[in-house]
């Protein structure tokens, strides 16, 4: 999907791999690493991230649901890790939707206040907290381009899906985004 001289594309992967200006984790609030995305973001990038994030600790706390912080990506092939905390599912009535539109939308401000032109997601939210990844991926995508609608800089969106039926998801919300 291409919005002004965004494009916004989702794709099968495995994120530490890509060669982007910001890799996005899907943290948890006390940013000391986990499993998941976290973890593998946290052991191919290596100890210099984990630094990064105690530091952030120790002057803020944590980081709670739909906000995000930046730290820089070790041995990544990013200038920049942003670290953004999705919601745990409770049955979509407890904010949940805002949350996780706030944490696409925040951590997208973050890396455009930093120069980033590529950025690339995983999937908020979708693994242990439980969000369902069809509701997950249309609130990912319209926030990706409502962004994009209203500002300029990012040269690319990309959603890197883990498994073919992630991606057929995002695939079909696209579709129903009308891209």
């Amino acid at each position: 999907m291409k919005i002004g001289a965004t494009e916004i594309l989702p794709k099968r992967g495995d994120i530490t791999r890509e060669s982007v200006d910001v890799i996005v984790n899907a943290a948890n609030s006390d940013l000391l690493g986990g499993g998941g995305v976290d973890g593998a973001i946290h052991r191919a990038g290596g100890p210099e991230i984990l630094a990064e994030c105690r530091e952030i600790r120790t002057r803020q706390g944590g980081c709670p649901a739909g906000e995000a912080v930046i730290t820089g990506a070790g041995r990544l092939a990013a200038k920049y890790v942003v670290h953004t905390v999705g919601p745990v599912w409770r049955g979509g009535n407890e904010g949940e939707p805002k949350l996780l539109r706030s944490a696409y939308r925040n951590s997208l401000a973050l890396a455009a206040e930093h120069g980033a032109k590529t950025v690339a997601f995983p999937s908020i939210s979708t693994g242990v907290y439980g969000y369902p990844i069809e509701k997950a991926a249309g609130i990912a995508l319209s926030a990706a381009r409502e962004w994009a609608e209203e500002h300029d800089g990012l040269e690319e969106i990309r959603f890197i899906l883990f498994s073919d039926d992630d991606l057929e998801t995002y695939k079909k919300a696209a579709a129903r985004l009308g891209a």
